[in-house]
């Protein structure tokens, strides 16, 4: 048997990993967890000559490289699997990072029709309107669907493991294929399917993305985002949208997320087993119009998601609606005592949102989407019996 040894993390296995990785005594203090070190500046050498001001391979100044940063970074590699990470300050600024470095005029871009809304934003008018970047949204779960959009000047294909807010699965090893084949990258937001649910980049995508603010955060308390991948890809997204376009994560949000990191394999498995129970509670009550959950048999991509996640779970994520107009819909959130109210997700406690039929999205979206509206559900860290008790006693109320 391997000897586990901190000082070699890929001899540990993923709970220690996310314990130790990124992790170091402190040589000043002699702290055995890594400081918050709220610096803009860091000392130069005796002979700062062959220092580039521009560079990021040292400490120099904070929107190049802070150590906070740096210890992040090499957690979430590490956890992904990934030969190098960057960080920035949101899971927005994140995704900008990939589009704006691997993206230039004339370009093209397969894009999952369902996305983050920020995302379908930034190819349906500001890429377009700005930078001349044109964009084609098809449904990302149908390969062919995606291999019949590309085009000789396609540079990207970008699409969610689960999709927000749809909960639509798609398979990354047949996207990542159709890709290469077209001489594209595959940037895969994985924000919904954290490690170590599902790793993207052992099936082929070149880029994933995270939002930090969310699971691998884990408390509602700070906000970040990650891109992982290979180095020289990495490195290129450091260079010009960290460096240049100054979208740098903050030392304080890097420790927060550093700190709430530790824990995600534990909060992981509450949320996926809580998720299950309660999607199953759901699409058994009467009052309950539709839930889409991929742990659900009748989820149109269920096989496949079973495949793609090994029976680690299918996601805390869930999008379902009551029998009724978007007044109900309210009323019942308004009747919740246990579920908080607001927008987000992966936090410790549960979060739902009603979200309406209109939109540039809304035309992709599933029939019952368009006629319901949606309840984005995020299941936390309470007993999953409260929830379920919860959401029981606010669907008594609106039915009566």
């Amino acid at each position: 048997m391997t000897r586990p040894d901190k000082e070699r993390p890929d001899s540990l296995g993923f709970a220690t990993q996310a314990v130790h990785a990124g992790n170091a005594v402190d040589a000043g203090s002699g702290a055995i967890r890594t400081p918050i070190v709220m610096a803009n500046s860091y000392a130069l050498p005796d002979d700062p000559e062959e220092l580039s001001w521009s560079g990021f391979d040292v400490p120099l100044y904070t929107r190049n490289t802070g150590a906070n940063q740096r210890a992040l970074q090499e957690k979430l590699a590490l956890l992904e699997q990934g030969e190098d990470a960057v960080v920035l300050a949101t899971g927005v600024a994140a995704l900008h990072g990939v589009f704006f470095t691997f993206l230039r005029t004339g370009d093209h871009a397969v894009v999952s029709d369902v996305t983050y809304e920020a995302s379908y934003r930034l190819f349906a008018e500001i890429l377009p309107r700005r930078y001349g970047v044109q964009a084609t949204f098809v449904d990302t779960s149908d390969p062919d669907a995606v291999r019949a959009a590309m085009r000789p000047n396609t540079r990207l294909v970008h699409t969610e493991v689960i999709a927000n807010p749809t909960t639509r699965v798609c398979d990354v090893a047949a996207l990542a294929e159709i890709a290469h084949a077209g001489d594209a990258l595959l940037s895969v937001d994985s924000t919904f399917t954290p490690p170590p649910l599902y790793r993207p980049l052992a099936d082929g995508a070149d880029l994933v993305v995270h939002s930090l603010t969310k699971v691998i955060n884990g408390h509602g308390d700070a906000m970040g985002g990650v891109v992982v991948g290979a180095r020289e890809h990495v490195d290129a997204i450091r260079a010009e949208a960290m460096v240049d376009v100054g979208g740098v994560v903050s030392p304080f949000n890097a420790w927060l997320i550093s700190r709430g990191a530790i824990t995600l394999p534990l909060r992981l498995r509450q949320h996926l087993s809580s998720a299950q129970r309660v999607a199953e509670f759901l699409a058994g009550h009467p009052a309950i119009a539709y839930v889409t959950y991929p742990g659900l048999p009748d989820h149109p991509q269920h096989a496949l998601a079973r495949r793609l996640f090994d029976g680690r779970g299918h996601g805390w994520m869930m999008a379902f609606a009551l029998e009724g107009d978007a007044a109900l819909q309210n009323r019942f959130v308004a009747d919740l005592r246990v579920i908080t109210s607001a927008v987000s997700l992966g936090h410790d406690e549960s979060l739902i949102v009603h979200v309406g039929t209109t939109g540039a999205r809304a035309a992709h979206w599933p029939e019952e989407f368009r006629r319901y509206g949606h309840l984005r559900f995020s299941v936390g860290l309470e007993d999953p019996d409260d929830l379920i008790a919860d959401l029981g006693a606010a669907l008594d109320t609106v039915r009566a």
